[in-house]
């Protein structure tokens, strides 16, 4: 085999290898673009779902502060009707289309998942009340809800309004014993009183 014919085939070998290793770093840059390409298609995925979600939820908490303020309306209807069962038959009458009225704008709210709950009877939950009146009496247990003056409405995921109520505090010992001092004092001067006005 002449020098020349050696020099040929290892010339082609080389060449060989050479597009091998140019074939392999292809390959590696093609799987590399494609996992980029994948990953990116699945970050733009997320986020259309992210946004689509957010939109969802905003478009959502925009119709629960909107029907909110109504609720007001719906606390005047109510009361309102409570006073027409003492009304002549005339008024009961009119009271009946209301009451239906009432009923439909009861049917949006639930519709939104919107409703109310019963606080009279429960603890006291500052997520879910706001005491407008605080009775101390040893009478209750502490935290006891004894009225309600206005419903609280809720959705499932948050308090739209809070219920309006009066509470039950425990006076302290302090206060108890103070109120007892008082007491005893006032009748202490009473029976002064008596007994000077007996002298007289």
């Amino acid at each position: 085999m002449s020098k020349k014919h050696k020099e040929k085939k290892h010339k082609q070998k080389k060449e060989k290898e050479e597009k091998k290793d140019i074939k392999k770093e292809l390959e590696k840059e093609i799987s590399e673009y494609r996992n980029k390409y994948f990953h990116i298609l699945a970050e733009s995925e997320n986020t259309r779902k992210r946004l689509q979600k957010e939109k969802q939820e905003t478009t959502k908490f925009a119709i629960e502060n909107t029907l909110c303020d109504f609720l007001p309306i719906l606390d005047n209807f109510e009361n309102a009707l409570k006073f027409s069962e003492k009304a002549s038959d005339e008024v009961k009458s009119w009271a009946t289309g209301f009451q239906m009225i009432l009923s439909q704008f009861k049917d949006v709210l639930h519709t939104y998942g919107i409703v109310s709950f019963h606080s009279e009877g429960n603890f006291f939950d500052p997520h879910h009340h706001e005491a407008m009146e605080i009775v101390e009496t040893h009478d209750q247990p502490d935290g006891m809800i004894l009225e309600e003056f206005a419903k609280g409405y809720k959705t499932q995921n948050r308090t739209l309004r809070p219920a309006q109520v009066k509470v039950v505090k425990t006076p302290r010992e302090e206060e108890v014993k103070d109120d007892e001092t008082i007491k005893e004092e006032s009748s202490s001067e009473q029976e002064e009183l008596q007994t000077t006005e007996e002298k007289k």
